[in-house]
């Protein structure tokens, strides 16, 4: 009698793994953007506090720039970038409007709960060109919104303060339950920006808004905890 007789070689399973539901809804939302004719631009995470906040016009006592919102490195020389803004201004700077960029990257905050974390993924878009008007921004904001939900969400635009934009909004979308939830924020470029990136604010005029992918994503597939997307539970994550 053979060692081997009565075992079985053990069958081998296969599974075929899927996209990350942050990597659909990012991609998901940049296809919409270029098909808008945005480009994609991309820049480094560890920034300058000139280019995070400086060019921004983010002045030094603003909360965003104190310890307790922003992660500090190189002996406080530099930041974790806290959006994805910053990508913006060297694409600004580097270039001669009209243009219209997107720059989707992870941003860094001192935030940790069911509704935030400490990394996230942002979208933000900017188009610089002469008379631009908070209506093409809206027409923007629309459509971007109906290719994600569809044609019957309703939408609103609450004003708002930003440093970078004047004037800013915040927009709303409606649940099926009838609340109200924050969805992105926007405005019309602040000419000091642009003044600061040495395009004339005078000839040229620019609207900008800001997505989270993972908000976005969590609407989109009705996720109640944002953590549940790094927490690599894989019965989780083969819903999508």
């Amino acid at each position: 009698m053979s060692l081997l007789d009565g075992i079985e070689i053990p069958q081998i399973t296969e599974e075929y793994g899927t996209h990350h539901p942050i990597n659909k809804t990012n991609h998901f939302l940049l296809t919409i953007l270029e098909r808008l004719g945005f480009s994609i631009i991309e820049g480094p995470e560890i920034e300058s506090e000139e280019y995070n906040f400086d060019k921004l016009n983010i002045k030094e006592t603003h909360p965003a720039r104190q310890m307790h919102d922003t992660f500090y490195v190189q002996n406080k020389q530099c930041v974790l970038r806290t959006h994805t803004s910053p990508v913006q201004i060297r694409g600004m700077l580097n270039n001669h409007p009209p243009f219209s960029f997107a720059s989707p990257g992870k941003v860094y905050r001192k935030d940790d709960d069911s509704t935030h974390l400490p990394m996230f993924h942002q979208i933000e878009g900017i188009h610089v060109n002469q008379n631009v008007t908070f209506s093409n921004l809206k027409y923007i904001i629309y459509t971007i919104l109906y290719e994600i939900f569809g044609k019957d969400i309703k939408i609103r635009f609450r004003p708002s303060y930003f440093p970078f934009t004047e004037p800013s909004a915040e927009v709303d979308i409606q649940n099926k339950s009838g609340e109200w939830l924050e969805i992105l924020g926007c405005g019309i470029v602040n000419p000091v920006v642009l003044d600061n990136c040495n395009i004339d604010s005078s000839k040229y005029k620019g609207f900008a808004f800001g997505l989270g992918v993972e908000r976005i994503a969590m609407l989109k597939y009705e996720i109640s905890d944002i953590r549940d997307f790094y927490k690599s539970n894989l019965d989780f994550l083969k819903q999508f």
